[in-house]
Protein backbone atom coordinates (compact mmCIF):
# COMPACT_ATOMS: atom_id res chain seq x y z
CA UNK A 1 0.00 0.00 0.00
CA UNK A 2 1.59 3.32 -1.30
CA UNK A 3 0.70 6.58 -0.81
CA UNK A 4 0.17 7.44 -4.37
CA UNK A 5 -2.35 4.28 -4.56
CA UNK A 6 -3.73 5.93 -1.49
CA UNK A 7 -4.27 9.16 -3.26
CA UNK A 8 -5.76 7.77 -6.56
CA UNK A 9 -8.48 5.32 -4.27
CA UNK A 10 -9.64 8.67 -2.77
CA UNK A 11 -9.36 10.81 -5.81
CA UNK A 12 -11.77 8.43 -7.61
CA UNK A 13 -13.75 8.00 -4.42
CA UNK A 14 -14.45 11.84 -4.94
CA UNK A 15 -14.78 12.27 -8.12
CA UNK A 16 -16.91 8.74 -9.05
CA UNK A 17 -14.79 7.76 -11.78
CA UNK A 18 -11.36 7.21 -13.19
CA UNK A 19 -11.82 9.69 -16.15
CA UNK A 20 -12.45 12.61 -13.78
CA UNK A 21 -9.75 11.47 -10.93
CA UNK A 22 -7.30 11.45 -14.01
CA UNK A 23 -7.75 15.06 -14.44
CA UNK A 24 -8.14 16.09 -11.09
CA UNK A 25 -4.48 14.45 -10.16
CA UNK A 26 -2.96 15.03 -13.71
CA UNK A 27 -2.29 12.08 -14.42
CA UNK A 28 -3.30 9.92 -16.96
CA UNK A 29 -6.09 7.49 -16.83
CA UNK A 30 -3.87 4.38 -17.38
CA UNK A 31 -2.01 5.74 -14.51
CA UNK A 32 -5.50 5.86 -11.99
CA UNK A 33 -5.99 2.65 -13.80
CA UNK A 34 -2.60 0.72 -12.83
CA UNK A 35 -2.24 2.46 -9.07
CA UNK A 36 -6.16 0.92 -8.40
CA UNK A 37 -5.25 -2.28 -9.48
CA UNK A 38 -2.03 -2.65 -7.24
CA UNK A 39 -3.70 -1.60 -4.41
CA UNK A 40 -6.50 -4.24 -4.93
CA UNK A 41 -4.40 -6.89 -5.24
CA UNK A 42 -2.62 -5.93 -2.31
CA UNK A 43 -5.64 -5.80 -0.33
CA UNK A 44 -7.23 -9.03 -2.24
CA UNK A 45 -10.47 -7.01 -2.78
CA UNK A 46 -12.15 -5.37 -5.15
CA UNK A 47 -12.54 -1.51 -3.46
CA UNK A 48 -15.17 -0.10 -6.57
CA UNK A 49 -18.58 -1.49 -7.89
CA UNK A 50 -20.50 -0.21 -11.58
CA UNK A 51 -23.91 0.33 -10.70
CA UNK A 52 -26.43 2.46 -12.83
CA UNK A 53 -25.69 5.38 -11.36
CA UNK A 54 -21.89 4.75 -12.22
CA UNK A 55 -18.92 4.09 -10.26
CA UNK A 56 -19.46 3.50 -6.11
CA UNK A 57 -17.29 2.39 -3.57
CA UNK A 58 -17.61 -1.43 -2.49
CA UNK A 59 -17.82 -2.42 1.05
CA UNK A 60 -14.21 -2.85 1.13
CA UNK A 61 -14.26 0.55 0.16
CA UNK A 62 -16.16 2.34 2.28
CA UNK A 63 -14.43 0.78 5.06
CA UNK A 64 -10.93 1.73 3.81
CA UNK A 65 -12.27 5.20 3.70
CA UNK A 66 -11.54 7.07 6.67
CA UNK A 67 -8.19 4.87 7.24
CA UNK A 68 -7.27 6.42 3.61
CA UNK A 69 -8.08 10.20 4.44
CA UNK A 70 -6.13 9.35 7.97
CA UNK A 71 -2.94 8.48 6.42
CA UNK A 72 -2.99 11.47 4.04
CA UNK A 73 -3.62 13.18 6.87
CA UNK A 74 -0.71 11.59 9.21
CA UNK A 75 1.80 12.01 6.11
CA UNK A 76 1.15 15.66 5.53
CA UNK A 77 1.95 15.99 9.91
CA UNK A 78 4.74 14.12 9.16
CA UNK A 79 6.17 16.19 6.43
CA UNK A 80 4.81 19.43 8.39
CA UNK A 81 6.83 18.91 11.26
CA UNK A 82 9.78 18.25 9.80
CA UNK A 83 9.81 21.07 7.19
CA UNK A 84 9.47 23.43 10.62
CA UNK A 85 12.49 22.53 11.30
CA UNK A 86 14.21 25.00 8.40
CA UNK A 87 14.20 28.89 8.55
CA UNK A 88 11.18 30.39 8.01
CA UNK A 89 10.90 31.20 4.06
CA UNK A 90 10.99 34.73 2.44
CA UNK A 91 7.99 36.26 0.53
CA UNK A 92 4.61 37.40 1.21
CA UNK A 93 2.21 34.88 2.38
CA UNK A 94 0.40 33.95 -0.71
CA UNK A 95 -3.83 34.08 -0.16
CA UNK A 96 -5.90 32.81 -3.50
CA UNK A 97 -10.01 33.49 -2.28
CA UNK A 98 -13.28 33.74 -4.23
CA UNK A 99 -14.22 37.47 -5.06
CA UNK A 100 -16.89 37.53 -2.70
CA UNK A 101 -15.07 36.13 0.44
CA UNK A 102 -12.52 38.77 -0.61
CA UNK A 103 -14.83 41.98 -0.22
CA UNK A 104 -17.17 40.73 2.56
CA UNK A 105 -15.04 38.23 4.69
CA UNK A 106 -11.47 38.91 4.42
CA UNK A 107 -11.39 42.98 5.11
CA UNK A 108 -12.67 42.76 8.59
CA UNK A 109 -10.37 39.49 9.12
CA UNK A 110 -7.16 40.29 7.84
CA UNK A 111 -7.89 43.89 10.74
CA UNK A 112 -7.70 40.84 13.18
CA UNK A 113 -4.77 38.98 12.19
CA UNK A 114 -2.65 42.07 11.30
CA UNK A 115 -3.48 43.36 14.94
CA UNK A 116 -1.60 39.77 16.00
CA UNK A 117 1.13 39.60 13.18
CA UNK A 118 1.91 42.92 11.70
CA UNK A 119 4.80 41.89 10.49
CA UNK A 120 3.40 39.41 8.05
CA UNK A 121 3.10 40.78 4.35
CA UNK A 122 -0.27 39.31 2.75
CA UNK A 123 -0.56 39.37 -1.36
CA UNK A 124 -4.40 38.27 -2.32
CA UNK A 125 -5.08 37.11 -5.54
CA UNK A 126 -9.25 36.79 -6.24
CA UNK A 127 -10.87 34.57 -8.54
CA UNK A 128 -13.98 32.38 -9.00
CA UNK A 129 -13.35 28.62 -6.40
CA UNK A 130 -12.11 26.40 -9.15
CA UNK A 131 -9.95 29.30 -9.77
CA UNK A 132 -8.88 29.33 -6.38
CA UNK A 133 -8.34 25.59 -5.97
CA UNK A 134 -5.95 25.76 -9.18
CA UNK A 135 -3.54 28.64 -7.43
CA UNK A 136 -3.63 26.65 -4.14
CA UNK A 137 -2.54 23.12 -6.77
CA UNK A 138 0.13 25.10 -8.91
CA UNK A 139 1.58 26.63 -5.61
CA UNK A 140 0.61 29.57 -6.49
CA UNK A 141 -1.29 30.55 -3.07
CA UNK A 142 -0.43 28.81 0.50
CA UNK A 143 -3.98 29.14 1.49
CA UNK A 144 -7.48 29.23 -0.42
CA UNK A 145 -10.69 30.31 0.63
CA UNK A 146 -13.62 28.95 -1.23
CA UNK A 147 -16.78 27.39 -1.92
CA UNK A 148 -18.16 23.76 -1.08
CA UNK A 149 -14.54 22.07 -2.17
CA UNK A 150 -13.48 18.99 -2.23
CA UNK A 151 -10.18 17.37 -3.65
CA UNK A 152 -7.90 14.36 -3.19
CA UNK A 153 -4.94 16.95 -3.14
CA UNK A 154 -6.15 19.51 -0.71
CA UNK A 155 -7.22 19.48 2.65
CA UNK A 156 -10.31 20.98 3.07
CA UNK A 157 -11.84 22.61 6.21
CA UNK A 158 -15.33 24.00 6.55
CA UNK A 159 -15.45 27.11 8.19
CA UNK A 160 -19.34 27.95 8.14
CA UNK A 161 -22.18 27.82 6.36
CA UNK A 162 -22.98 30.17 3.39
CA UNK A 163 -26.18 29.51 1.30
CA UNK A 164 -27.58 31.37 -1.21
CA UNK A 165 -30.62 33.13 -0.44
CA UNK A 166 -33.38 34.57 -2.91
CA UNK A 167 -33.12 38.29 -1.71
CA UNK A 168 -35.07 41.46 -3.04
CA UNK A 169 -36.55 44.76 -2.12
CA UNK A 170 -38.41 44.83 1.32
CA UNK A 171 -41.02 47.35 -0.48
CA UNK A 172 -41.16 46.47 -4.32
CA UNK A 173 -42.32 43.97 -6.24
CA UNK A 174 -42.98 39.99 -5.07
CA UNK A 175 -40.87 40.25 -2.03
CA UNK A 176 -43.53 41.73 0.21
CA UNK A 177 -44.98 37.65 0.19
CA UNK A 178 -41.81 36.58 1.67
CA UNK A 179 -43.07 32.55 0.62
CA UNK A 180 -42.92 31.66 -2.89
CA UNK A 181 -42.84 28.50 -4.86
CA UNK A 182 -40.23 28.16 -7.86
CA UNK A 183 -42.51 28.25 -10.79
CA UNK A 184 -43.86 31.99 -9.80
CA UNK A 185 -40.16 33.04 -8.59
CA UNK A 186 -39.08 31.38 -12.28
CA UNK A 187 -41.21 34.41 -13.93
CA UNK A 188 -40.20 37.75 -11.48
CA UNK A 189 -37.60 39.57 -12.99
CA UNK A 190 -34.15 37.98 -11.57
CA UNK A 191 -30.46 39.42 -11.97
CA UNK A 192 -27.77 36.66 -12.47
CA UNK A 193 -24.00 37.61 -11.88
CA UNK A 194 -20.95 36.17 -12.46
CA UNK A 195 -21.58 33.75 -15.18
CA UNK A 196 -19.59 30.59 -15.05
CA UNK A 197 -19.36 30.66 -10.94
CA UNK A 198 -20.10 28.21 -8.93
CA UNK A 199 -23.42 30.59 -7.67
CA UNK A 200 -24.31 31.17 -11.32
CA UNK A 201 -24.15 27.27 -12.25
CA UNK A 202 -26.53 26.21 -8.52
CA UNK A 203 -29.10 28.75 -9.12
CA UNK A 204 -29.65 27.87 -13.16
CA UNK A 205 -29.35 23.96 -11.86
CA UNK A 206 -32.46 24.86 -9.46
CA UNK A 207 -34.55 26.00 -12.40
CA UNK A 208 -33.01 23.53 -14.94
CA UNK A 209 -34.15 20.31 -12.80
CA UNK A 210 -37.29 21.76 -11.91
CA UNK A 211 -38.34 21.99 -16.01
CA UNK A 212 -38.23 25.84 -15.63
CA UNK A 213 -36.34 28.78 -17.53
CA UNK A 214 -35.51 31.92 -15.21
CA UNK A 215 -36.98 35.04 -16.16
CA UNK A 216 -33.37 36.78 -16.54
CA UNK A 217 -34.00 40.50 -16.29
CA UNK A 218 -30.13 41.44 -15.56
CA UNK A 219 -26.94 39.75 -15.87
CA UNK A 220 -24.28 41.12 -14.25
CA UNK A 221 -20.42 40.78 -13.52
CA UNK A 222 -20.16 40.80 -9.47
CA UNK A 223 -22.29 40.30 -6.75
CA UNK A 224 -22.20 43.75 -5.47
CA UNK A 225 -23.06 44.62 -8.52
CA UNK A 226 -26.26 42.55 -8.28
CA UNK A 227 -26.97 43.68 -4.80
CA UNK A 228 -27.27 47.09 -5.75
CA UNK A 229 -29.39 45.90 -8.86
CA UNK A 230 -31.75 44.52 -6.17
CA UNK A 231 -31.63 47.43 -3.65
CA UNK A 232 -33.21 49.44 -6.65
CA UNK A 233 -35.53 47.63 -7.08
CA UNK A 234 -34.67 46.10 -10.61
CA UNK A 235 -35.38 42.22 -10.12
CA UNK A 236 -34.53 39.83 -7.36
CA UNK A 237 -31.78 37.68 -6.39
CA UNK A 238 -30.06 34.87 -5.19
CA UNK A 239 -26.67 36.23 -3.28
CA UNK A 240 -24.80 34.99 -0.48
CA UNK A 241 -25.51 34.91 2.92
CA UNK A 242 -22.00 36.58 3.37
CA UNK A 243 -22.83 39.59 1.67
CA UNK A 244 -26.05 39.91 2.34
CA UNK A 245 -26.07 39.62 5.86
CA UNK A 246 -25.73 43.46 6.72
CA UNK A 247 -28.30 44.57 4.72
CA UNK A 248 -30.80 41.68 6.12
CA UNK A 249 -30.44 42.69 9.43
CA UNK A 250 -31.27 46.60 8.77
CA UNK A 251 -34.05 45.81 6.73
CA UNK A 252 -32.52 47.24 3.40
CA UNK A 253 -33.10 43.95 1.85
CA UNK A 254 -35.95 40.66 2.59
CA UNK A 255 -35.99 37.25 2.01
CA UNK A 256 -37.92 34.93 -0.13
CA UNK A 257 -38.53 31.38 1.31
CA UNK A 258 -39.40 28.87 -1.84
CA UNK A 259 -41.98 26.30 -0.46
CA UNK A 260 -41.05 23.61 -3.47
CA UNK A 261 -37.20 23.55 -3.65
CA UNK A 262 -34.18 22.99 -1.73
CA UNK A 263 -32.03 25.58 0.16
CA UNK A 264 -29.32 26.00 -2.16
CA UNK A 265 -26.71 25.13 0.51
CA UNK A 266 -22.82 25.92 0.29
CA UNK A 267 -20.15 25.97 2.74
CA UNK A 268 -17.42 28.73 3.60
CA UNK A 269 -13.78 26.48 3.46
CA UNK A 270 -10.62 27.20 3.84
CA UNK A 271 -8.21 24.61 1.61
CA UNK A 272 -4.25 23.73 1.72
CA UNK A 273 -1.83 21.51 -0.45
CA UNK A 274 -2.41 18.30 1.63
CA UNK A 275 1.57 17.26 0.42
CA UNK A 276 3.56 20.62 0.49
CA UNK A 277 4.30 21.69 4.61
CA UNK A 278 2.68 25.25 5.64
CA UNK A 279 4.74 27.87 6.25
CA UNK A 280 4.98 29.82 9.82
CA UNK A 281 3.18 32.54 8.50
CA UNK A 282 0.14 30.36 6.97
CA UNK A 283 -0.09 28.40 10.18
CA UNK A 284 -0.74 31.27 12.11
CA UNK A 285 -3.26 32.37 9.85
CA UNK A 286 -5.18 29.42 9.88
CA UNK A 287 -5.32 29.87 13.54
CA UNK A 288 -6.82 32.79 13.80
CA UNK A 289 -9.29 32.44 10.68
CA UNK A 290 -10.69 29.56 13.01
CA UNK A 291 -10.58 31.67 16.36
CA UNK A 292 -12.46 34.09 14.16
CA UNK A 293 -14.99 32.17 12.90
CA UNK A 294 -15.27 30.02 16.08
CA UNK A 295 -16.56 33.41 18.10
CA UNK A 296 -18.73 34.91 15.20
CA UNK A 297 -20.40 31.34 15.49
CA UNK A 298 -20.86 31.55 18.86
CA UNK A 299 -22.36 35.53 18.67
CA UNK A 300 -24.75 34.49 15.68
CA UNK A 301 -26.09 31.69 18.11
CA UNK A 302 -26.15 34.35 21.10
CA UNK A 303 -28.41 36.68 19.01
CA UNK A 304 -30.77 34.30 17.54
CA UNK A 305 -31.41 32.51 21.18
CA UNK A 306 -32.06 36.76 22.49
CA UNK A 307 -33.99 36.85 19.59
CA UNK A 308 -36.21 34.17 20.17
CA UNK A 309 -36.21 35.03 23.85
CA UNK A 310 -37.67 38.13 22.93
Amino acid sequence: MEIDQIKTFLAVATFGGFHRAAEGLRISQPAVSARIKALEESLGTSLFARSRSGLTLSEAGRILRPYAEELLRTASLASQAVHELKPASAGPLQIAAAHSISVYFLPDFLKRFQRVYPKVVISIRAGHSKEVLEMVLNQEADIGLARSLNHPEVETLSLRDDPLLLVGHPKHGPTRARRARLEEVANWPLVFYERGSSDWTLTHGLFRRAGLVPNVALEVDTIETAKRMVDRGLGMAFLPQLAVGQELRSGKLATVKLLDAEPLGRSLDIIHSRHRPLRKEAQAFLHVIKEAVKESSTMRKSTRRSVRRS
